[in-house]
Parts: structure tokens; C-alpha cells; sequence
């Protein structure tokens, strides 16, 4: 998947922690109809334990719809927080396909981004 330049300058430009710049730039390598995992951001990001971590980037994210935060989610396919509501989120999720029961996500094994 191929990520325009001027949102990655962006990222690098902004001031924030090198951690939230990291978790930025995993999630732009989520897919439109796909998700990731708190845990795998984590990952993506080079600390693996870290996924309250990337909880916090998410939610200091600057950029967002752009910088989609609104597809990671826990592991258990859960909605969990959003900075904009869960509800948007939610909304935003479905408009790129996502199938959400309740605050969860229907088949969440099927779509999940692995890296």
C-alpha cells in the first residue's frame, strides 16, 4: 500500500514524542477495510508491550480521519475509545465496509491487519 509523501513529512514534521510519530506511521499502513489491533501497532511500532501506548497516540492524534486511528481496536474486536466519539468512529468504520454489532466488530479474524 502506498502512503502519499506529504502525510508522512507531516508526521515527521509535527511535535509529539518519536513513539506517537511511530504509531502514526503504522497506522497508515491499515488498509480501508481493515483493522488492527492495539497489540499490533505495538508491534508495528517496535514496542510490543506498549499498546496503552498507542492507545494515548491514538487519542493525540492531529490528524485524523487521514491518520486512521478510527481502525485500530482491541484484540478481542471491541471499538474501545475514540477521541471523536464512538459513535463517529463506528461511522467511519462502516463507510469503509466494516461490519460493527453493537461496539464490536462482526468477524474481526477475517479483516484484522496483520503485519
Amino acid at each position: 500500500m502506498s502512503t502519499p509523501s506529504s502525510w508522512i513529512n507531516r508526521i515527521h514534521a509535527y511535535n509529539a514524542t518519536p513513539f506517537s510519530k511511530k504509531v502514526w506511521l503504522a497506522m497508515l499502513r491499515i488498509p480501508k477495510g481493515k483493522v488492527a489491533s492495539y497489540q499490533t501497532i505495538a508491534r508495528m511500532a517496535g514496542s510490543p508491550l506498549a499498546s496503552r501506548a498507542v492507545g494515548n497516540a491514538c487519542n493525540a492524534n492531529p490528524f485524523a480521519p487521514r491518520v486512521p486511528c478510527h481502525r485500530v481496536v482491541s484484540s478481542s474486536g471491541e471499538i474501545g475509545g475514540y477521541a471523536h466519539g464512538i459513535k463517529k468512529k463506528i461511522e467511519w468504520l462502516k463507510k469503509e465496509g466494516i461490519v460493527v454489532r453493537g461496539n464490536t466488530i462482526v468477524d474481526f479474524e477475517t479483516i484484522e491487519f496483520q503485519h
